[in-house]
């Protein structure tokens, strides 16, 4: 049984790397390539893992990043003097491409940042008289909500679970075949948090260590997201993720 999904929430690699030199507090000016390759090879493993479809871009960033890796691992010669950029025995950080790129990149984010806020603040004024807008109050609450942790750190939760799931895997073990559709999936999730008042803990909604019953989870869980049909909150950093239903979804 083979499930193949394209993600459009991610942005590229460029978003995905300046996500783990945030969360990891890294200075993006000296940049320790062997813990964020692995760091990145590990989300795109996750991604693999759940036969998502990885643009191309993601796998060029990927071979970039182990190149640089490698550069950095070659041996320094001793007492090597020091020339000015211009001079011919000069020989520059590896890492300086890369860093001059997560930095034009930045700033490109974060003034399509501004951008939107000042069109959140435009589209707040109106120039016309005062008009009736109760019939538009409902569907303000009921619309969708901000949520406070990103796609990244949903995959990065899955990621600490397969590696759970790896370590406590038992020595023998029954396989047994059954069919399980996303939506029946989502259905179960939202069942199972109305028996608990409406809060799940992310990890304790994969109860089956079944790589079928954990890839239709997870989707599962991003359907309900994309519907707004749950809330999804972490209240501190590394802390666990809540999963909540939202009140009169049937």
């Amino acid at each position: 049984m083979s499930y193949n999904i394209k993600i459009d929430a991610f942005e590229g690699p460029m978003d995905l790397l300046l996500h783990l030199i945030n969360r990891l507090e890294i200075d993006i000016y000296d940049i320790p390539m062997a813990e964020i390759t692995d760091q990145y090879l590990g989300y795109i493993h996750t991604m693999q893992h759940l036969e998502l479809d990885i643009a191309s871009e993601y796998l060029v960033m990927a071979a970039t990043l182990l190149a640089i890796k490698s550069k950095m691992l070659l041996p320094k010669h001793e007492e090597e003097p020091i020339f000015d950029a211009e001079d011919e025995g000069f020989e520059a950080d590896p890492r300086d491409e890369l860093v001059e790129k997560l930095l034009e990149y930045k700033k490109y984010k974060q003034a399509a940042l501004e951008f939107k806020t000042l069109e959140e603040e435009r589209s707040l004024m109106f120039t016309r008289p005062p008009s009736d807008l109760s019939q538009y109050a409902k569907d303000a609450l009921s619309g969708p909500q901000d949520l406070n942790i990103s796609l990244y750190d949903m995959l990065g939760a899955l990621q600490k679970l397969l590696r759970r799931q790896k370590l406590q895997k038992p020595v023998y073990t029954k396989v047994t075949k059954q069919e399980l559709s996303i939506d029946k999936r989502m259905a179960e999730i939202l069942s199972d948090l109305r028996t608990t008042k409406g809060s799940k803990r992310f990890y304790d909604l994969f109860s089956e260590p079944v790589k079928e019953h954990i890839v239709i989870t997870f989707l599962a869980l991003l359907e309900l997201m994309k519907q707004n049909d749950i809330v999804v909150k972490q209240d501190d950093n590394f802390s666990d993720i809540v999963i909540t239903a939202k009140e009169g979804v049937e």
